[in-house]
């Protein structure tokens, strides 16, 4: 007899496809892969669990597509989200080949074990036992696309009618304690332009360098303004910051550079308006380069993504500190928590795995966070579906 979708090898398995399955989302073409294999054989996982499918391809996106997967109909009930992405990796730097699913010392290593294919086995088997006609509301599962590079299946779900759902939880790697507020993100760069020359004359030319380094001394200065300025205490660093990514300038020490550019990741914490940043940066590029008479200009390198809260008396979030026995904090790290709250739900970020593990060689999820995470996920459906 085959084994069912709750049964604890076909959780093996189906994370064993997952992770064979390659969808790599980079701003790098180079990285870039489409996702739509592995959203395929999703679907295939969640037909199994008795839900009904929809593949939704992105705009202008062939090879790329959301999965929305629902169990019942009506509207409020849970929506299960997760990102069917991960990062690039470095194979050499692995003890086991990263698009196979390993295990040892009570662990399961794979690239996305923790972040966050993993999430995708243990939320079917939890929906598995419920019985469409027994349940009062949906059950919704979501995996999207390319949450690791430009969040664009994240923005595309805005166009679906997933805003029914009362409840959404996130099941990004957070050792199953419940987050209830992260940071925003922005990634942009600046881009000035200038006019090259020979380096023995500078009234040849005019220095983009020079001019980029007036930039970033003004963003030093306006970094440390906001440590003052902006702080919210629940957050480990309290206040927005910058980091300075990427810079290219010039092509030969003996020529006036002509052309210079940065790209910044700004981290934005919750209540701090976008726009009153963006203006800054605007206003000086504009300022900088009136007085240098350099081509200066800022641009978003993707659209932003909001910083997330939900409050602490949120009735999903006193759900998932009872049912987790942890009291619900923040991150640092973003995630497509505040997609969903812009759709009308109350969302918590809570996942099995470790963050300390994203993004890194020899990613695990250890098999002892299993069966937590299904219990938990079992709860919560019975909570708002049943």
């Amino acid at each position: 007899m085959a084994n069912g979708p709750s049964d604890p090898k076909t959780v093996l398995e189906q994370l064993r496809e997952l992770i064979e399955t390659p969808s790599v989302s980079s701003t790098d073409p180079a990285w870039d892969q489409g996702n739509i294999a592995l959203i395929k054989r999703l679907a295939q996982f969640a037909e199994q669990a008795g839900f009904d499918v929809q593949i939704q391809t992105l705009d202008g996106l062939p090879n790329k597509a959301n999965l929305i997967a629902t169990k019942g109909a009506g509207t409020g009930g849970l929506v299960l989200a997760g990102h069917s992405d991960t990062v690039p990796f470095d194979a050499g730097r692995w003890d086991s080949d990263p698009l196979k699913l390993s295990e040892r010392d009570n662990r399961l290593y794979g690239l996305g074990t923790s972040d966050m294919k993993g999430f995708f086995p243990l939320a079917l088997a939890a929906a598995a036992n419920c019985s469409a006609r027994d349940l009062k509301a949906p059950i919704t599962l979501i995996a999207t696309a390319d949450e690791e590079s430009t969040m664009a299946g994240a923005r595309a779900l805005l166009k679906s009618q997933i805003h029914q759902a009362r409840a959404v939880i996130i099941g990004e790697p957070t050792s199953l304690r419940p987050i209830r507020m992260h940071k925003g993100m922005l990634m942009s760069r600046i881009v000035v332009t200038g006019r090259s020359g020979h380096s023995s004359n500078p009234a040849l030319g005019n220095n983009a360098l020079d001019g980029l380094h007036s930039v970033m001394t003004e963003l030093i200065a306006l970094r440390r303004s906001w440590q003052s300025l902006y702080n919210h205490p629940a957050f480990e660093i309290s206040y927005p910051t910058l980091n300075f990514g990427h810079v290219h300038a010039g092509d030969s020490p003996n020529r006036i550079c002509a052309h210079s550019e940065l790209h910044f990741d700004l981290r934005l914490i919750p209540g701090v308006p976008l726009e009153e940043i963006t203006t800054v940066f605007q206003n000086i590029c504009e300022r900088i380069a009136q007085e240098t008479q350099l081509d200066i200009r800022w641009e978003p390198l993707m659209d932003p993504v909001p910083p997330f809260e939900e409050g602490a008396d949120s009735a999903l979030i006193r759900l998932a500190e009872s049912l987790s026995s942890s009291e619900a904090t923040s991150a640092l790290f973003a995630t497509e928590a505040g997609f969903f709250k812009a759709l009308g739900a109350e969302a918590v970020v809570m996942g099995p795995g470790s963050i300390d593990l994203a993004h890194q060689p020899n990613e695990y999820l250890r098999l002892d966070e299993l069966q937590p995470a299904i219990t938990f996920i079992e709860r919560a459906i019975h909570h708002y579906c049943a």
